[in-house]
């Protein structure tokens, strides 16, 4: 459904005041995302994991520097037409709870982002309601304001929007940030379901690879812009011997909760040897 190929990103930044500099923030990614399948980014804060998000939607911000190819149904993924299948054939869960509108009361902003899927005004009403029903935001949730939620509610919101959507492809930047045990399982758990049971693709970006296992066939972890390893999920068991990159078997190996109990920092100390 959607592939990347060597894309690589620079942005500017200013070394004085008069003369401009580029950081390049994404280098030679390439990774391809099938329908009815969950594919997992895992990285630390600064991967560029969110960059990768917003790379292949177009919403990075200007001026930057973008090169490689991304394909989507077969179809090269340009500028022209990721403006026109944003919010219908590719729909974004972002990380930031700005996204949505203050001033719109959260029942009507999931309405319209059914509407914009194709539904009417009275059909995306129902479907907006159903949506949020099933993330538990009742009644009077679902006719208040974003900034009478806590963070946890207001990001069932936004995964809700994304329901709704009809999107052949979902990216879900960070979906469980905030929620308490029983919801982060549930919101993921109800996006494994898209993809199993309506045959989309769902790339989910997350640091913590606990979440990402029990939903993911594949994982790309990523480290300073790079992938550094694609794997099937199922690579990350016993020592992680499926696993070509001693940093991904770093990660496996400092899960609290696996076999090993390795400290964390063991991760940072082995990174150190990855170029």
């Amino acid at each position: 459904m959607l592939k990347v190929e060597h894309l690589s990103l620079q942005l500017p930044y200013y070394a004085n005041w008069w003369r401009r500099c580029w950081a390049e923030v994404l280098r030679d990614v390439s990774l391809e995302i099938h329908p009815g399948e969950v594919h997992a980014v895992v990285g630390a804060s600064g991967a560029g994991k969110s960059l990768l998000a917003h790379a292949l939607l177009g919403l990075l911000p200007a001026p930057c520097r973008q090169t490689g190819r991304l394909h989507f149904q077969g179809q090269p993924l340009t500028a022209a037409r990721q403006r026109q299948l944003r919010g219908r054939d590719l729909a974004l869960i972002p990380q930031s709870l700005n996204a949505l509108d203050p001033l719109v009361r959260n029942q009507r902003q999931v309405s319209w982002a059914a509407q914009r899927a194709g539904h009417t005004p009275a059909s995306a009403r129902d479907t907006a309601t159903q949506a949020l029903d099933h993330y538990q935001l009742n009644a009077g949730a679902q006719q208040a304001f974003p900034h009478q939620l806590s963070g946890g509610m207001a990001r069932r919101v936004l995964t809700a929007m994304a329901h709704v959507s009809r999107a052949q492809l979902i990216i879900a930047d960070e979906p469980s940030v905030g929620l308490d045990p029983q919801q982060r399982d549930r919101v993921l758990n109800a996006l494994a379901a898209l993809a199993r049971g309506e045959g989309k693709a769902v790339l989910l970006i997350t640091h913590d690879l606990r979440h990402a296992l029990p939903i993911a066939q594949r994982v790309t972890i990523m480290r300073q812009g790079r992938c550094v390893e694609t794997a099937p999920a199922a690579a990350f068991q016993g020592e992680g011997s499926g696993l070509n990159t001693d940093y991904a078997q770093a990660l496996w190996q400092a899960l609290p909760d696996n076999q090993f109990g390795n400290p964390l920092t063991s991760t940072d100390e082995q990174a150190q040897n990855v170029a």
